[in-house]
């Protein structure tokens, strides 16, 4: 008897675990490369058609104030990982930083609770992968076109193109989930990640658009001696073969890197498209602004033709998701590894602390906890993903975690979560764009430069939010610009960025 009822416990107890395990919840991760929110529909895009992103907004909760701690590819999916600002998980910049798989990332706290973890596509950290029953991803950027990837089975390039391919990937490993246990799958996409060769179907999608000029298109930097020496400029910076495609010949065209490893359909299509616009530009022997201008309209064509494609791919994977009945218990999340210029100050790229990088694009479904059509104002960083996943996965945040939980917004949408947003820029080298830190409140931005600049910017977003008028030293905010420092103090020490706080201690004014 009493045999029977200490086997009646054990099945009992293996039961429970079991049926616990499979409430917890699948988490699907799709990170893109250089969206601007700009170019999203669901973020009132006036031009880029993305019905997929939208998709996932509209059965669940749009953020319209998500930001990254460091504007730069390789950086925020260090962040992602670890839920560690950059200077704690070591990960700085592309240029000199080398990521260290071996610390805690929120895929192993996953993995010891029993979930299968993924990654497919690009992540921009080295191939050395630890936390992952899977990968398969994109060597270093990755290529639009027969890219090669890196798996536990060695180098090989695969046919195609790069979002179909991704996606494919992503498909095929969630066949062959175990069931019976939860899955974290995270999707790298290229897109839309300079130089924007769009799948050649896409050809034509935005051609006739009229595209509007952005109001800050002719900026002339003044007051602003950091963003006057930038190289990111549509006009000066945009290169006209590699960017945009307008090779002066055919030989030309076919030595650029991207098209040596197309095959000939596929360099066919390019060919067909691009040289009739070449043919046309050179009649027009366009300079100064008109020049400037359609280098411009070229860029948001070619832009928002490469992020065509990953949204309907993204469609495959949510539709995916409803065709195996995951949809109910599976948390979605699709983010940019940060914003993106669309010729905003007459800039592509990102980098800085200005809003439109500081801001990454991010929309979630998980039916379970997110009503329809939610919008989210509260301001979270990205470090703040890590924590949350892992409460919702009911595991405790490791202590060395930066990153808050903000499973309390996704319960109620009207509670706050951050004050105040802290920023730090590392890197010293492509596109001239000097170092920096500060912090965001509701109204005001304060930005520290070094090594290319030293000097202090302070804005008032509610007066000036395309960020044009540097008014640090205007008398009438020097009471702002005292408060300010106070938190930037605060963030620097809370967040332990003792780099920052040496850089801040040095009087420049």
């Amino acid at each position: 008897m009493k045999l029977r009822i200490f086997l009646f416990a054990v099945i009992a107890t293996l039961l429970y675990k079991n049926a616990s395990a499979q409430k917890k919840p699948n988490i699907i991760i799709i990170i893109s490369d250089d969206h601007a929110y700009q170019a999203i529909g669901a973020y009132g895009s006036k031009y880029g058609k993305t019905p997929q992103i939208d998709r996932i907004a509209a059965q669940g909760a749009l953020f319209k104030n998500a930001f990254v701690n460091n504007s730069i590819c390789g950086p925020s999916r260090a962040t992602l990982l670890t839920g560690k600002y950059s200077h704690k998980n070591g990960f700085k910049d592309n240029e000199t930083s080398e990521f260290d798989f071996s610390q805690d990332l929120f895929v192993k706290q996953l993995q010891n609770v029993g979930y299968n973890t993924a990654w497919v596509g690009k992540i921009h950290l080295g191939d050395k992968l630890q936390g992952f029953n899977y990968y398969d991803i994109l060597v270093g950027q990755g290529t639009y076109f027969n890219p090669d990837f890196i798996s536990k089975e060695g180098r090989k390039r695969t046919e195609g193109y790069v979002s179909d391919i991704v996606t494919e990937k992503a498909i095929d490993w969630l066949d062959t989930v175990d069931a019976d246990k939860p899955f974290c799958l995270v999707i790298g996409h290229k897109a839309t990640h300079r130089t924007w060769m769009p799948d050649p179907k896409d050809f034509g999608t935005y051609d006739t658009v009229n595209f509007t000029l952005p109001a800050t298109f002719y900026d002339n930097y003044q007051s602003r001696s950091a963003a006057a020496l930038q190289e990111m400029s549509i006009d000066k910076d945009m290169k006209m073969g590699y960017d945009l495609k307008m090779f002066n010949s055919l030989e030309d065209m076919m030595a650029d890197g991207n098209f040596k490893r197309m095959d000939q359909a596929q360099k066919d299509s390019y060919i067909a498209y691009y040289r009739p616009i070449y043919e046309q530009l050179k009649q027009g022997n366009l300079t100064g602004k008109q020049l400037a201008e359609w280098k411009f309209r070229r860029y948001m064509i070619d832009y928002l033709n490469t992020a065509q494609s990953m949204d309907r791919n993204i469609g495959k994977v949510l539709d995916y998701l409803d065709q195996k009945s995951l949809s109910e218990n599976t948390i979605v999340i699709y983010l940019s590894d940060q914003g993106f210029y669309m010729g905003e100050h007459g800039w592509f790229d990102k980098r800085w602390m200005y809003e439109e990088s500081f801001r990454t694009p991010m929309v979630m479904r998980y039916p379970a906890l997110l009503r329809a059509n939610s919008t989210i104002n509260a301001k979270i960083v990205n470090a703040d993903i890590a924590p949350t996943l892992l409460e919702l996965a009911a595991i405790k945040k490791p202590k060395d975690m930066q990153g808050e939980s903000f499973v309390h917004v996704l319960k109620n949408n009207k509670e706050e979560h951050r004050k105040d947003l802290f920023y730090h820029y590392f890197e010293n080298g492509e596109h001239a764009v000097s170092p920096h830190f500060g912090v965001r409140d509701d109204r005001y931005k304060l930005i520290r430069y070094y090594k290319r600049i030293e000097n202090w910017e302070l804005f008032d977003l509610q007066k000036d939010p395309n960020e044009l008028h540097n008014v640090y030293k205007d008398p009438a905010y020097q009471s702002v610009v005292k408060l300010m420092k106070k938190k930037l103090i605060t963030q620097m020490r809370q967040f332990d960025d003792k780099e920052a706080e040496a850089i801040y201690k040095i009087n420049i004014d």
